[in-house]
């Protein structure tokens, strides 16, 4: 149970790991833009700050190989709440739009938004259709529960209309504004966006089309490949290899616990084993013995770890996925380490001294 308590734990890490790669595609899939449009030098709103005019986007949706293309913001926001405040991402986007970044089949209660000071939440959250939320200076009435809508970064997702997702993100309060007047600042424009996101027609190649806007429109573009491509390699990958390293140091602690449980059973059984040599009974059946008493000990603590991980798997914060590849791939580790672990046993049956068996 000890051992299995630790494959448990080495499910859970693959768990955790695979979902950081579902979450950081999940929001990209729903968008579904064939283009982003970031500011220059950037890699995107994922990534970095990035701002550009909301305006952009009726340049973009003016070249003929676009079909539709709109502004989307992103921000952290917290809701909050009766216990603790509710650290969530918020997407903003022109709720009149072509392009909407709401997945119609992630909505289990409500509605999407149609009106300003309305927002959609995901059901983590725990706030209900026709909840009051206070956002900077308004409140805002849910209007429509997701499920399954996460960050990359594994937080739950809200939508809110692009033109409040300005108000929140880039309008100053009165004092700031009177503060930077006194220093001769005249103050920014709201209506900025953080991405323009765009879609294309049938027939046109994505890569050319990038080519092309990042030429005369002076941003930096990237495809919705290249887009999971940076999410992947930049947000998730060094918090995957730390996964992984940690993942392989308990898998490496599982194989030294069963060698070390092998070897201190053997060593109860010497007297028996010396008896057996003794009899005659060659090494190699005693070897299979050993070897089969190891995997037996690791099969059952893969199954108690197995069901171990899917008990507590869903009482973390953030989303675990357990999947039956992972499990396969962990079962197989196991077996080829039980192998190996065995040798210690293996070792000290070699060594065993038929005399023994005689005198106690």
């Amino acid at each position: 149970m000890g051992v299995g308590m630790l494959l448990g734990i080495v499910l859970i890490m693959m768990g955790v790991y695979r979902v950081m790669i579902v979450d950081a595609e999940s929001l990209l899939k729903d968008i579904d833009a064939d283009l982003w449009v970031v500011q220059e030098k950037t890699l995107g709103p994922f990534v970095e700050a990035s701002r550009v005019h909301e305006d952009l986007k009726t340049t973009i949706y003016n070249y003929q190989a676009i079909d539709k293309s709109e502004a989307i913001t992103f921000q952290n926001i917290q809701l909050p709440n009766a216990k603790k405040p509710i650290r969530v991402l918020a997407v903003g986007y022109d709720q009149y739009g072509d392009l909407t970044p709401i997945n119609r089949n992630k909505i289990v209660d409500g509605r999407k938004l149609l009106n300003n000071y309305e927002i959609v939440v995901t059901d983590k959250t725990g706030f209900k259709v026709d909840d009051k939320i206070e956002l900077g200076r308004n409140i805002y009435t849910v209007v429509g529960v997701t499920t399954g809508t996460v960050s990359s970064g594994g937080d739950p997702l809200v939508f809110i209309t692009l033109q409040n997702a300005q108000e929140l993100q880039f309008s100053y309060s009165n004092k700031r504004i009177q503060s930077d007047r006194a220093r001769g600042i005249n103050g920014t424009s709201s209506h900025m966006a953080n991405a323009i996101i765009a879609t294309l027609k049938p027939g046109y190649n994505v890569n050319k089309v990038a080519k092309e806007l990042r030429k005369w429109q002076h941003k930096s573009v990237y495809t919705k490949q290249e887009q999971n491509d940076i999410l992947t390699k930049n947000v998730v990958e060094t918090a995957a290899k730390q996964i992984g390293l940690f993942t392989a140091i308990l898998i490496v602690v599982s194989i030294v616990i069963i060698g070390l449980i092998i070897y201190t059973m053997t060593l109860e059984k010497m007297k028996e084993i010396s008896i057996m040599k003794l009899l005659g009974i060659p090494n190699f059946i005693i070897i299979k013995m050993i070897v089969e008493e190891t995997l037996i000990l690791s099969l059952f603590a893969f199954v108690f770890g197995n069901a171990f991980a899917h008990f507590i798997y869903d009482k973390f914060p953030k989303r675990v996925v357990l999947e039956y590849p992972d499990a396969f791939s962990l079962f197989i580790v196991v077996v080829l380490a039980s192998i190996i672990a065995s040798l210690v046993g293996v070792k000290k049956v070699v060594q065993a001294d038929p005399a023994r068996a005689i005198g106690g």
